[in-house]
């Protein structure tokens, strides 16, 4: 597999090697979802952000901060997706403590920037499987650096992790490549799903930018309105963790033009589902997205997914 992991300088703690486990920090899912992965009982893992939660509006309250200074590690995405906590990062470092802005790890010749904002990369990697393996293997070498005595056991959770990130980017492939090219468009609430776009084959257009933080404009709302009633297009998602207002306004908007459009299903963009769920997990999350949008653009999807794949490819192993 192509390296795609840059040299960026870390933070290191002051102790030559920790005693296991290690407590680690995760401000996303995705990102501590990484973590379990890669650690596996040499760490506790907690994320702060849960289902639902909007991290580019997210501002964490004293019991987060307490969390994140008395960590051993901390991981986050970067790239300015959590905006309102980079100060506490600067603190943490400042203590001693060793931070990773996991997403900012990803070689930079592979990260998109919106025309509108250059030199402010879009944070969301997650989106292309193929960068979350390149995510997993920095997580690994993070680790290593934390806690050298656990860096073979690290570094073997990461590679049985990417094998199954590889089967899963297959799956996705697999599926995108069944919806009808002329309806190969993903249209949603706000810009999150570019790099899932460029890795599978699909335009995508979202209402907002990449930031939540940023309101879309009555022009924003009806030039997309024109886009779906002139290309026919015959879905739209909306997103677990933003206001569907703006793609009930998208709906509303083609049906006054004579355009049914339907509302194809609940996307997970910058949170995963509820803990202890299938979506609840990255895996999850990418299948139920990958899923939902083949089946509501006119792809073929099998019943259960990429469940259905993994649970074949377990069952050919014994």
């Amino acid at each position: 597999m192509k390296r795609l992991v840059s040299g960026l300088c870390v933070v290191l703690m002051t102790a030559a090697s920790l005693a296991a486990p290690l407590d680690i920090v995760a401000t996303t899912g995705m990102v501590a979802d990484i973590a379990r992965h890669v650690a596996g009982d040499r760490a506790t893992v907690v994320n702060i952000m849960g289902e639902g939660v909007d991290p580019h509006l997210y501002k964490p309250v004293a019991s987060d901060v307490r969390r994140i200074m008395g960590a051993d590690v901390v991981l986050y995405n970067g790239l300015k997706l959590e905006g309102r906590m980079g100060d506490i990062f600067e603190r943490v470092a400042a203590r001693g403590r060793f931070v990773r802005p996991v997403a900012a790890m990803v070689d930079e010749s592979f990260l998109l920037e919106p025309a509108d904002q250059p030199g402010h990369p879009d944070p969301h990697v997650w989106m292309d499987v193929g960068a979350w393996m390149a995510a997993t293997e920095a997580v690994a070498i993070a680790l290593c650096q934390a806690d050298p005595e656990g860096c073979a056991a690290y570094r073997l959770h990461a590679s049985e992790y990417i094998r199954e990130l590889t089967e899963l980017d297959g799956y996705v492939r697999s599926v995108m490549s069944t919806i009808p090219e002329n309806q190969r468009v993903l249209v949603t609430a706000h810009d999150a799903f570019n790099y899932f776009g460029r890795a599978y084959g699909l335009e995508v257009m979202g209402i907002q930018g990449i930031s939540t933080e940023s309101e879309a404009g009555l022009a924003d709302v009806s030039g997309l309105v024109n886009v779906l009633v002139e290309r026919q297009i015959p879905a739209v998602f909306v997103e677990s963790s933003v206001s569907d207002k703006y793609v009930r306004a998208l709906v509303e908007g083609a049906a006054a033009r004579g355009h049914a459009v339907v509302v194809g299903g609940e996307l997970f963009s910058d949170a995963m589902g509820q803990p202890g769920t299938w979506e609840g997990t990255y895996i999850g999350m990418i299948d139920h997205n990958a899923s939902t949008v083949a089946r509501a653009l006119g792809g073929t999807v099998p019943e259960r997914g990429f469940r259905a794949v993994a649970d074949t490819d377990d069952a050919a192993k014994h």
